[in-house]
């Protein structure tokens, strides 16, 4: 009974934010729907008010919900001024090609990945304007104690058919909260999941859905890989990614949710093998200590 409750009442949470999305609450309502965005070709979109993952409208989907775990987003980190003060700092420094029409700066050590190596190489630090950023970061429980020990800004623009394909960040050296601020214009995250696992989806809001012939909540079971989950970023925002959301599904940047030129700021912490108590605490230590001197050019 209680989970029957617990559902409920996402339900009703859910069936506010889009009733708000639709008009029926005043601009002011504090919630996030993902229907003030238009619908992409991802069956799910995000909903930042509920946690939930809900079918879109058009999607074979529609009326149905997940939960989906591992997400905090958070509009409007910063004003349009500090905006851009930050893009016109970077656009100072040399932007390098990157892969799939991307140009990148990157702070942090030099890493060999595949043979699970890394040195301090040139890294001298992050940059002096993301002290700010890391200091508004501890405003927000999710982010209590996060680290950050290396910096990537990717640039990307619709002419060059800018965009990053499904994947999933290393763990062996950065930890588990990936955070990244959007911004010059929106996009959306999409995300994927290759497991063999199936998800299993309750009613969202249709009323007509919420019960089954025997009275209790419907559910129905789709396989993950048919699933992809769209999580819409206004521009200014900041988005967490952990959890689930970090280890179980891939993430990517596709072309058409390219509109105009859009920069990501990314940070990444340590992993446990690189923090207090794991195999390589000392150099963790060291790495870190470099980069929050907030002193760094590109490397």
């Amino acid at each position: 009974l209680s989970l029957v409750l617990s559902t409920v009442t996402h339900l009703q949470h859910l069936d506010h934010c889009v009733r708000g999305a639709l008009g029926h609450f005043p601009p002011s309502t504090p919630f996030l729907s993902p229907l003030l965005f238009p619908q992409g070709e991802d069956n799910f979109t995000y909903c930042p008010a509920t946690g939930l993952a809900v079918g879109n409208e058009h999607s074979e989907f529609a009326g149905w919900a997940f939960p989906f775990p591992g997400v905090f987003l958070t509009e409007e980190f910063i004003s349009e001024d500090e905006e851009s003060e930050i893009v016109e700092l970077m656009d100072q420094d040399d932007w390098k090609p990157s892969q799939s029409g991307r140009k990148k700066q990157d702070y942090g050590p030099k890493v060999n990945f595949k043979k699970q190596r890394l040195k301090a190489g040139s890294f001298i630090g992050l940059p002096s304007f993301s002290k700010k950023i890391v200091t508004q970061m501890k405003d927000y429980s999710v982010l209590d104690g996060f680290l950050p020990v290396e910096q990537c800004n990717l640039d990307y623009v619709p002419e060059r058919g800018s965009a990053i394909d499904p994947h999933f960040d290393d763990w062996w050296l950065w930890g588990e909260r990936l955070v990244s601020l959007n911004l010059l214009s929106k996009t959306v995250l999409s995300m994927s999941c290759d497991s063999e696992d199936s998800i299993q989806l309750f009613p969202s809001f249709s009323k007509e859905k919420e019960l089954s012939p025997s009275g209790s909540l419907a559910q129905t079971l789709v396989p993950s890989k048919e699933v992809t989950v769209a999580i819409h970023l206004p521009r200014r925002s900041l988005v967490v990614l952990y959890g689930d959301a970090r280890y179980k599904w891939k993430h990517a940047i596709y072309r058409k949710h390219i509109e105009h030129r859009r920069i990501c700021v990314t940070f990444r912490e340590l992993s446990a093998e690189f923090s207090t108590g794991g195999r390589h605490e000392e150099l963790g230590k060291e790495l870190l200590g470099t980069a929050l001197s907030f002193q760094g050019r590109p490397v």
